[in-house]
């Protein structure tokens, strides 16, 4: 099966996919060079923000040569057979970096090791189960078994929010003035940027296989997916400086 785009929708795919590569790589440097700007005890979660945007950089260079080659003249090959556009590059990039994503935040709180250690067995388990929970309903045809695993899916998914916004919120009120609220608008953007996944792969269910529903869902994932790296690991540098000033270091680094 095969979609076929307009001219334009084809280029709007293939320039947000464009987009989100560079996006990815220009973060990832970034936030390697910025490494001497944060006290030591802050630079672990440079180094896992570093990773994510790398890894999901790789794999929006796996989607863009898919989507080149699953083109012949305007129609995209998405059957899901060999040649055809892999989504799946997607699940792979989300499997590994939605952990990486929970443990950044805990890492740049730098909080006690025994209630670090907690978060962590939690959310980084919770957090893949989300993910591989969802794969099986995405590749589906069948509407019940995209439905039944939506649902297996969203739970992980409350249960992540639960820790983020009431144990996590526990440990906030320690922490240097403005940091609180940077960790809050941090959780929101999370919660905003999930919001497009579940509302993509309901679209899936529901929606009909057109070119404008092929369009949206790649639009989407990839603007929520930028989100939720770069602008994700940007906050999460701000925070280590934030930190790092609180606790003496000169705030000319």
């Amino acid at each position: 099966m095969s979609v076929t785009l307009n001219s334009s929708e084809w280029n709007l795919v293939y320039n947000v996919f464009s987009f989100g590569l560079v996006s990815m790589l220009a973060c990832t440097i970034y936030t390697l060079v910025s490494q001497s700007r944060v006290l030591p005890k802050y630079r672990n979660a440079l180094v896992m923000s570093s990773m994510v945007t790398f890894i999901a950089g790789y794999h929006y260079w796996r989607i863009f040569n898919s989507f080149g080659e699953a083109s012949e003249g305007m129609a995209v090959n998405v059957s899901g057979e060999q040649g055809a556009f892999n989504e799946a590059y997607r699940y792979v990039d989300w499997l590994l970096t939605v952990p990486l994503l929970l443990v950044e935040v805990i890492a740049v709180l730098a909080l006690a090791k025994e209630v670090s250690r907690s978060l962590i067995t939690r959310l980084v388990p919770a957090s893949a189960a989300m993910i591989a929970l969802g794969y099986p309903g995405e590749i589906s045809s069948d509407q019940n078994t995209q439905v039944l695993y939506g649902v297996l899916s969203t739970i992980p998914f409350l249960y992540i929010l639960y820790i983020l916004f009431v144990e996590l919120g526990k440990s906030l009120e320690r922490q240097p003035a403005g940091v609180a609220e940077t960790v809050g608008r941090l959780r929101l953007l999370l919660i905003a940027t999930w919001g497009v996944y579940p509302i993509a792969y309901i679209f899936n269910i529901v929606g009909d296989e057109s070119a404008s529903s092929f369009v949206a869902v790649q639009v989407g994932y990839t603007i929520a997916d930028v989100l939720a790296k770069c602008v994700f690991g940007l906050t999460i540098l701000k925070i280590a400086r934030m930190k790092s000033h609180a606790e003496g270091m000169a705030a000319d680094h």
